[in-house]
């Protein structure tokens, strides 16, 4: 598994070997002693998967209490995929770092607790699947605001003017970065 540093180093874009031939192709997404090797030692305990169409904008989702950590892959179409630190005493809370996965490229994001999530599809479909470190709790569900001036996330929108993305009304009322729940 080759391992690249983002931006904020905890958050690590995976990409797994790939054995092809001409039946097809055979990957390892997800095996204990790898991750731990890459100092990736959580246990998943849920998996999710979405359909979405083009300009879906899922996010910017965190737990404030049973914080999730993901692994999100791609295994249709693409996105562009957005964690934001939201981690106080972090040097990098605040920042995001946003990337292109595809289902072509087979790579994943690595995003621990602490940080909101988030992703717009590109393609015409995707599908994203992400395991995640603990159980969806709505309770402690909190929505950052996508678009807060004070992110600068450069969606990749496109049309003149941008087009404007499709997405729930929970995810249009965000909280902006400075009246956001947090974490330590």
């Amino acid at each position: 598994m080759k391992v690249e540093r983002t931006a904020i180093p905890e958050v690590l874009l995976l990409e797994p070997e790939v054995f092809g031939d001409e039946r097809g192709f055979f990957m390892e997404t997800w095996n204990a002693r790898t991750f731990e090797n890459l100092g990736i030692r959580e246990k998943f305990v849920q998996d999710n998967h979405s359909r979405s169409s083009r300009n879906v904008l899922r996010g910017l989702h965190y737990q404030l209490r049973q914080a999730q950590g993901k692994l999100v892959r791609v295994t249709a179409g693409e996105i562009w995929d957005v964690a934001v630190d939201l981690r106080r005493s972090s040097p990098s809370f605040g920042r995001s770092v946003g990337m292109r996965l595809d289902a072509q490229s087979k790579r994943m994001l690595w995003i621990p607790a602490g940080f909101a999530h988030g992703f717009l599809v590109l393609s015409e479909q995707a599908e994203v699947q992400y395991k995640t470190t603990d159980y969806y709790a709505p309770e402690h569900e909190r929505t950052l605001l996508w678009n807060d001036p004070a992110l600068a996330i450069a969606w990749p929108l496109a049309g003149e003017p941008a087009v404007q993305p499709t997405m729930t009304d929970k995810d249009r009322r965000g909280k902006p970065l400075a009246a956001a729940d947090t974490f330590a």
